[in-house]
This record gives C-alpha cells, structure tokens and sequence, in this order.
C-alpha cells in the first residue's frame, strides 16, 4: 500500500508539464517543434537558454515536492523512506514521461531525475552535475550526458545505500537497489533513438542546427 500510495503521488506531481505549459504560455506548443518532445532540452533547443532552464527547473522541484511530501507523510518509517522516495521519484517520471492528458506523449525524465537526486543524496547529485557538465562541454550531445548520469545515478544510490548511509532495514536493500537500476533503465530507454543517432554519428549537437 506504501509503495502505491508512492507511485500515485509521484505520478500526479509529474503531470505538470512544466515545457508544455511554459510554451503555451508563450502562444505555441512545444510538440509541434524540435523533437516534439516536452522536456527541457527540447524546449531549450527551440525557445533558448532561458526557456530551458525555466523548464528543467520545473520538471526538478516537482519531483522535490513529491518527495517531500512523502517524507513527511512516511516519517515514522525511516528504515524504509529511501525506499519509498525511489518510488516516489519513480511515479513522478512516469506522470512527467507518460502524462495521461496529452496522450502518454511527455518527455524523458532527466529533469525530473535530478529532482530525486536532489531530494536523495547531494554528493551523487554533485558527482552527476561534474559529469553531466563535462560531457556535454566536451562533446555537446545532452543525450550522451543524460545517460551517463542515469548509470551514475544507479551505482550511486546503491554504493551509498550499500554503506548504510541511508539507514535502509537490510531486507529493503535489495528492492532499493531493484527500483535506482529501474529508474537508470527507464532513462535510457526513452533515449533509445538517441543512442542509436550516437553510434551512427547522427546525433545533434547542442547549439547545432538540428537536422
């Protein structure tokens, strides 16, 4: 029941579209453009810098208010709450990825991943911002950077969880474990295209004209 309770408000956090509605905002609808997608990169590649940062802002706090509502709600719990913010932070991508209203069509996740991250644990927070900065600075492929921070996600959480610093009962392990593998998987699925564009040397650089 706890983990339902989890997914459900994650899921309804993450069905603020934080690009959708910014762009309506602004008289268009960001899925008619770029990539079609409603996610921060493809907001700031098609309505600019300040845009994006708006928009990844959004998609970020919305899965840190999640979060922080099942801390409060889940208080009593504390060997299983880091637990529960996985599937918490979880039911959020899902809502942001998959929004029922626009027809399961939202965006990949990443915004709304470094919102769990910061809700968790700022060292992997820390370790995946250096990462992410660097990679894109160096390469200019924001896909090459997201999924290098999903696989540090995952090893992350499970290396510090794994020291105890999280306080998990030792039967929970392996399902926190299960559910940071699930979320890394989910975000490299959804840049499934983008791989394949990367291994074929296709894939478009940030600040290039998208082809």
């Amino acid at each position: 029941m706890e983990r339902a309770i989890c997914l459900a408000i994650g899921y309804l956090f993450g069905l603020f579209q934080t690009g959708y509605l910014y762009s309506k905002a602004h008289h268009m609808d960001i899925r008619n453009y770029g990539s079609g997608n409603s996610g921060s990169t493809n907001v700031l590649r098609v309505m600019g810098v300040k845009a994006g940062f708006i928009v990844f802002l959004g998609d970020s706090f919305k899965t840190i208010f999640a979060c922080l509502l099942t801390r409060y709600l889940f208080r009593t719990q504390p060997e299983m709450l880091y637990v529960y913010l996985l599937y918490t932070g979880f039911g959020v991508i899902l809502g942001h990825n998959f929004p029922f209203y626009m027809g399961f069509k939202g965006g990949k996740g990443i915004a709304a991943s470094a919102g769990l991250l910061a809700a968790m644990d700022w060292r992997v927070m820390l370790i995946c911002l250096i990462v992410f900065v660097a990679v894109v600075a160096v390469t200019r492929y924001v896909s090459l950077g997201s999924i290098l921070v999903m696989i540090l996600f995952s090893t992350g959480m499970i290396y510090f969880a794994g020291r105890g610093d999280f306080g998990i009962h030792e039967a929970a392990f392996p399902e926190f474990c299960l559910m940071a593998v699930v979320i890394a998987l989910m975000g490299i699925w959804r840049h499934r295209t983008n791989i394949r564009r990367l291994l074929s040397g296709t894939e478009n650089k940030l600040g290039a004209k998208k082809q």
